[in-house]
């Protein structure tokens, strides 16, 4: 008989859909990728867009609610950032926010378009979402409890979280937050680059604020911040929780280009096989 004619069954599974509850971390360097990664993962495994928890996207958005008055008031008392309230008032902030604000005070005035205006609170909330800063532990830990909170839909789901913690004061609160309302984390996935390759994947996005110099910034924040926050969370839950992943595993075309989805997906198997699902899952979809 013809080779031609030899008979073959494969197996076709069109979707890959999880059940079960609780958080992946997702954490690294600035530039490495962890919002295109998570949106992968969450595709990958048919979890729904509010499954995706961007610290980045929650900040943003509070900054732009703050633009009702309602939602100000909010921030205020609740969180204690305020829109009236000074970040340089001895009374409201600790001596490193300030000392820190103070360095970026004339930039932060030129943005406004007044460089006699009083930089409030909020002021410095918008300038460091905008240009990767940390903000002070206590708002971070205020907001993102409120969020999981009012998302009580998240509490019996899986979910990844995007971009946090970052510091060791963060992890700690996170953990607390996530332990009142029985909430377990699956994984911690830390994406792991150097500090030339987020140079030159900032340089491919083109931001202008990414500045050499905010650039160097972003990654000793990396190194003095959240690398041992990464070091608690292993101490906290145990070194098989957390997962070292190389995000720069790159694909070329057969021209020689660089393929963007393809990458992703490299680095997105290699989160999958971190989570303990079967191996013939990874070759899913393959392209």
């Amino acid at each position: 008989m013809s080779d031609n004619n030899a008979a073959s069954i494969r197996i076709v599974v069109e979707r890959v859909r999880v059940e079960g509850k609780g958080a992946i971390l997702l954490t690294g360097p600035s530039s490495c990728g962890k919002g295109e990664i998570a949106k992968s993962i969450c595709s990958f495994l048919s979890l729904a867009g509010d499954q995706h928890v961007s610290m980045g996207e929650v900040l943003r958005r509070a900054i732009d609610s703050a633009r009702t008055d309602t939602y100000r008031q909010t921030l205020s008392q609740e969180f204690g950032i305020g829109s009236d309230t000074s970040i340089f008032d001895v009374r409201h902030n600790s001596g490193d926010v300030m000392d820190k604000a103070r360095r970026h005070e004339d930039e932060i005035r030129r943005l406004r378009g007044n460089v006699a205006v009083e930089v409030s609170q909020l002021d410095w909330l918008n300038f460091c979402v905008s240009n990767g800063l940390l903000i002070p532990d206590s708002w971070a830990e205020a907001i993102i409890d409120a969020h999981f909170r009012k998302k009580s839909q998240l509490q019996d789901s899986i979910f990844v979280l995007d971009g946090y913690p970052r510091t060791t004061a963060a992890a700690e609160k996170l953990l607390e937050t996530f332990d009142n309302l029985g909430i377990g984390i699956i994984k911690v996935i830390h994406l792991s680059i150097t500090k030339e390759q987020m140079k030159v994947r900032a340089g491919h996005r083109a931001r202008a604020d990414d500045t050499d110099q905010a650039l160097e910034s972003r990654y000793q924040i990396y190194i003095e911040k959240v690398q041992p926050c990464i070091d608690f969370l292993k101490m906290k839950l145990g070194q098989e929780k957390v997962a070292l992943i190389d995000a720069h595993q790159p694909v070329f075309s057969d021209g020689g280009s660089l393929d963007v989805n393809r990458s992703i997906r490299a680095v997105t198997v290699s989160v999958i096989e971190a989570l303990g699902l079967p191996q013939y899952l990874l070759d899913l979809d393959t392209p």
